[in-house]
C-alpha cells in the first residue's frame, strides 16, 4: 500500500490573483485562504480556487485569525511574496525607505512567531538578499527554531517559459529542508510551447473566444516600428528614422530589451506588469506585427489556459496586466508545494493535534 499523503493546510499571503495558490493545490496542498489588500484580486482568486480570499492588509492580521483556517491534524504552512517593488533592481540606489510595501516582511515575521506554523515560504526578488530587513526576517526564522532553505533559482530550469530568476525561501521546524532540483537538463519549454497553438489576432483586437486573448492597439509609429523587428532583435535593427530620440543619445545604448520581439523557439523574457506594452520591454509577437494578448502573458506565467482574472465584460489591459505580472508563477507554486510535500513525507511527521 503506498504510503499516506501528509496533509498541508496553507494560508497564502499577499496572494493577489492566486498564482501561488493555484500550483500548491496543483501539488496536493489545501490551501485554505489567501489575503491581500487588493480587491479587484478577490474575483480572479475565488473564481479558480476553492480558497477563501480576504481583503486586509497583512499588517492589521493577527496570528489568532490565521490560525483559525489550521485543522488540528495538518502540517501548518504559512506562505507569503511580500511586494517586491522596494527590492527590485529598478529602485537600487533608491531611498525607498518611505515605501509603505518596506516593513511588510517584518509582519510576515510577526505572523510567523504568534501562528508558529511548522513550515514557511516566502519568493521575492533576488535583489532581496541585499536588504538587512531580508537578513532580519531569516535571523527571526532561525531564532524561532527553523532550519532554512533559500536561493537563487533559475525558473526555466522548472519547466516556466520564460527567463525568471527568483530568490526562494523554504523553511521548516521539522528538519533541514530544501526546494527539490530541476528536471535533468534537456530542452526549456519555449514561447512556442506555451503559446503557438492561440489564433492570430491583430493589434487592438479581442479573440471571439476567449476574452482575455486581446492585444493592445499600436499607434502608426509603433505599427512601423514593429514590422521592422525581428525575432530576438532590437530597436538597433531598425531605420534611424523609427528610433527614438532616446535611443540615439549615447545613454540610450544601454537599454536594448525595450520594442523587441520574441524568439519562439527561446523562453520568454520576464512578465511584468506591463507586459502587455510592446514598447515595455522584449513583449512583442515572434511573428504576429503585435504585442502579446493578457491571455499569452498568463500562459507564460504558466496559468491553466481557462484561467478567469475578471468576469468577460470586464477585463481591462491595465488592471490584468498588473495582476498576471505581479503573479508567483503557477509552476513555481507547484515545485515549492511539491518540496514541502516530500520534505514533510521524509519525516515521517505526523501533525500534533490541536484545540
Amino acid at each position: 500500500m503506498a504510503p499516506k499523503r501528509p496533509k498541508i493546510d496553507a494560508v497564502d499571503l499577499f496572494c493577489g490573483a492566486g498564482g501561488l495558490t493555484a500550483g500548491l493545490r496543483r501539488a496536493g496542498l489545501n490551501v485554505r485562504a489567501g489575503y491581500d489588500i487588493d480587491e479587484s484580486c478577490r474575483f480572479a482568486y475565488e473564481t479558480n480556487n476553492p480558497s477563501k480570499f480576504s481583503t486586509k492588509d497583512v499588517e492589521m492580521l493577527t496570528g489568532a485569525e490565521l490560525s483559525k483556517w489550521y485543522s488540528s491534524a495538518s502540517v501548518r504552512l504559512l506562505a507569503g511574496c511580500a511586494p517586491c517593488q522596494p527590492f527590485s533592481t529598478y529602485n537600487l540606489g533608491r531611498d525607498t525607505s518611505s515605501d509603505r510595501k518596506w516593513p511588510l516582511l517584518n509582519s510576515f515575521t510577526r505572523l510567523i512567531r504568534e501562528v508558529g506554523p511548522e513550515l514557511v515560504s516566502m519568493e521575492n526578488v533576488p535583489e532581496v538578499t541585499r536588504h538587512s530587513i531580508y537578513q532580519d526576517f531569516v535571523n527571526g526564522l532561525k531564532d524561532s527554531g527553523y532550519y532554512v532553505w533559500a536561493n537563487k533559482v533559475d525558473c526555466a530550469k522548472y519547466g516556466l517559459p520564460q527567463k525568471r530568476f527568483r530568490h526562494v525561501l523554504l523553511a521548516s521546524k521539522l528538519g533541514e529542508i530544501e526546494l527539490i532540483p530541476p528536471p535533468a537538463l534537456g530542452q526549456c519549454m519555449t514561447v512556442r510551447d506555451a503559446i503557438a497553438h492561440l489564433p492570430p489576432i491583430e493589434a487592438g483586437q479581442v479573440s471571439k473566444a476567449d476574452p482575455l486573448h486581446r492585444a493592445a492597439k499600436l499607434s502608426s509609429l509603433n505599427m512601423k516600428r514593429i514590422r521592422a523587428s525581428v525575432p530576438g532583435g532590437t530597436w538597433s535593427d531598425w531605420p534611424v528614422e523609427l528610433r527614438a530620440a532616446c535611443h540615439q543619445r549615447e545613454s540610450g545604448q544601454s537599454y536594448p530589451s525595450v520594442y523587441g520581439r520574441m524568439s519562439w523557439d527561446e523562453p520568454s523574457p520576464t512578465m511584468t506588469t506591463l507586459c502587455h506594452g510592446f514598447g515595455n520591454g522584449r513583449f512583442g509577437h515572434p511573428e504576429q506585427d503585435r504585442g502579446i494578448s493578457l491571455r499569452e502573458a498568463a500562459l507564460l506565467q504558466s496559468f491553466p489556459s481557462d484561467y478567469k482574472f475578471a468576469p468577460d465584460n470586464e477585463v481591462t489591459m491595465r488592471a490584468v496586466g498588473r495582476m498576471i505580472g505581479n503573479a508567483v508563477p503557477v509552476r513555481i507554486g507547484e515545485v515549492i508545494g511539491t518540496s514541502l510535500l516530500q520534505h514533510v513525507a521524509h519525516r515521517g511527521f505526523q501533525a500534533p493535534l490541536r484545540r
